[in-house]
């Protein structure tokens, strides 16, 4: 296995935990210097950037609508979801083109990973971070695996159309 993919994948775990541990503490530091050595080692803002940002973006408002609808609350009763959330999120942007590329085809793969996984990291995730599901176990876990069904394939298709995008462009600057 390439050195690069196993790097994603250990940065996206101290990620992971640092945010999941760290809550808003000088923790959120981890997952920012993962972020910084994944654009300057593993990939480019280039051709990254706009996938990170978007993953994060659609992951927090997933997150703060869930949030809104009860599946989760957090200490301090937000309106939204918590940076170190949202930092998860960035964080998983970063692995799709690389630890994670294998999990996007075919289709139903995603779905079920997603649907698995998705709920698998939520119910971790609480356990650590004293986030509370108020719906209980059961019905949290369906909702959150109906979610990622269909989240996890959508994210997956940023990446691709991004990939694509990023392609095209640095084919063109080839030819000029």
């Amino acid at each position: 296995m390439p050195v690069k993919l196993i790097a994603n994948a250990l940065l996206f775990q101290a990620g992971w935990f640092a945010c999941v541990l760290g809550g808003t503490s000088v923790w959120l530091l981890v997952p920012l210097a993962a972020l910084i050595v994944h654009f300057t080692w593993i990939s480019s803002w280039a051709a990254e950037g706009k996938l990170v940002v978007s993953v994060m973006l659609a992951g927090a408002a997933l997150d703060s609508f869930l949030l809104q609808m009860g599946v989760f609350q957090f200490t301090g009763e937000p309106l939204l979801a918590p940076l170190w959330l949202v930092l998860l999120w960035a964080m998983l942007g970063t692995t799709l083109n690389h630890c994670l590329a294998w999990s996007a085809k075919p289709l139903w793969m995603a779905c079920v990973l997603g649907a698995v996984a998705g709920p698998f990291s939520y119910f971790a995730g609480a356990a650590l971070a004293e986030v509370r599901l108020p719906l209980g176990t059961q019905l949290s876990a369906v909702i959150l695996a109906i979610c990622w069904a269909i989240m996890y394939p959508l994210l997956h298709g940023f990446a691709h159309l991004y990939r694509e995008q990023f392609r095209l462009r640095q084919l063109s600057l080839h030819k000029h």
